[in-house]
């Protein structure tokens, strides 16, 4: 393993990729954690792919972490797992970094690149000086069920996507430039209206430049220049997408760790974790703001609650934070003046969680104003739509201030989220 990456927390990794001739399209699918609500879109999947080998076999979508029969499908998952090695199914592609690219569904390309993160370096908790930090707040009620699909998994396919603060683009525009000097891999459209995505493997001289470029990131100089910091440690990976993934295979390599002499610990396949890195000043990249809905509830009753946790507060736009809502009745906006947090997000948040933990209510997360809109006009429903954050504040603020409010942005359209594609034995 090129030793320039030890300190960097990011290695290459052995990838698997299913072997030539296997039907990529029906073979990638969106991460798990998307449409929870919209099983219409998850039935659509299932109908493309129909028997033929896919990452949907592999997978949980999170719609159904609580059906009656969870137990069952995570078996099942683990199985298929199971059959896919053993079929022969997959190539490894030893010690590789992959560069991709990305068509979104706006048809911007996203670039990408894929290796291991080193899950001794990451850590969620807020204000840690971690190399790879969570930039939200993380649910510990979530991992728990996420470690349940993972503890017995031979394989792991990654949907988690780090970002790099690199507005020289230094680490990964390189390769764009250079992608025709490396081996193309695959190339194909994504279902469900996901754009395509093509892959490349880096030759060894391209990994040994990108571990420099990564080094110099992390220098001091780096760090005073773009955040007027010093005699810190430095940030080099932020999460963007996937924070309780990552943080689920954090509390599974932590869980072996109690079963494993430390001597060991270096050599468990567990104690790292695939994921692609992107550039925070990529073009194509858009955060998205992710909307809430409440199911289970009364809106009138939730508004006004609204009002009076937060006295002052009125319906319609005014100075403050501007939160839009719709349920079945109708539509409007409330406004917060003089709010006590940074972020729209962080003054509904912390409404709902209260407002749920008194009254009952299931919070869901929704990618899209649409969506959010159609969901809250449904029977004991409502939605509320949140504006954007800028992505240019992201490193600056989990710098200063640690982790945002959880569930604060999105990188892009559901659709447009990572697909899984490659894959890797963690056991």
């Amino acid at each position: 393993m090129n030793p320039k990456f030890e300190k960097l927390g990011f290695y290459p990794a052995d990838v698997l990729l299913p072997k030539k001739g296997t039907d990529m399209t029906r073979w990638a699918v969106v991460a798990c954690d998307q449409f929870t609500s919209q099983p219409e879109y998850w039935q659509a999947v299932e109908d493309t792919v129909a028997d033929a080998p896919s990452s949907l076999r592999l997978i949980l979508p999170e719609a159904g972490l609580n059906a009656p029969d969870v137990e069952e499908r995570i078996s099942a998952v683990n199985a298929a797992m199971g059959h896919y090695l053993d079929s022969g199914l997959f190539e490894t592609l030893e010690n590789a970094l992959l560069y991709i690219e990305r068509v979104q569904s706006d048809g911007k390309i996203r670039h990408g690149l894929i290796g291991m993160v080193d899950l001794e370096q990451y850590d969620f908790t807020p204000g840690s000086g971690a190399l790879i930090r969570a930039t939200e707040g993380t649910v510990l009620s979530r991992i728990p069920p996420r470690v349940k699909v993972r503890k017995d998994a031979p394989i792991e396919l990654p949907h988690v996507m780090l970002l790099i603060d690199d507005p020289n683009k230094t680490v990964i525009e390189p390769l764009t430039r250079a992608s025709g000097e490396m081996e193309r891999l695959y190339a194909f459209d994504l279902q469900q209206g996901g754009g395509s995505i093509t892959g490349w493997k880096l030759t060894a001289a391209q990994m040994d430049e990108t571990a420099d470029a990564l080094s110099a990131l992390c220098s001091a100089e780096e760090q005073a220049w773009k955040y007027g910091v010093k005699d810190v440690p430095p940030l080099l990976f932020a999460v963007g997408d996937g924070n309780h993934s990552l943080a689920t295979a954090k509390q599974c390599y932590e869980d072996l760790k109690k079963v494993t002499p430390e001597s060991e610990w270096a050599s468990l396949p567990a104690r790292y974790a695939l994921v692609e890195v992107v550039n925070n000043h990529d073009g194509a990249l858009q955060f998205e703001p992710i909307h809430r809905c409440v199911f289970g509830v009364e809106p009138e009753a939730v508004l006004e609650a609204f009002k009076a946790y937060y006295p002052g507060a009125y319906e319609g736009k005014g100075e403050g934070h501007v939160i839009a809502y719709t349920h079945g009745g109708g539509q409007g906006f409330l406004t917060v003046p003089q709010p006590r947090v940074q972020l729209a997000v962080g003054t509904l948040q912390a409404f709902l969680d209260a407002y749920v933990k008194d009254h009952g209510g299931e919070i869901d997360y929704i990618h899209g104003g649409e969506v959010t809109d159609r969901l809250g006009r449904q029977a004991g429903a409502i939605g509320f739509k949140l504006p954007a954050m800028g992505k240019q504040q992201l490193f600056k603020t989990v710098m200063a201030d640690g982790v945002l409010p959880r569930k604060t942005f999105s990188m892009g359209h559901a659709q447009d989220k990572r697909y899984y594609v490659e894959a890797r034995k963690i056991r």
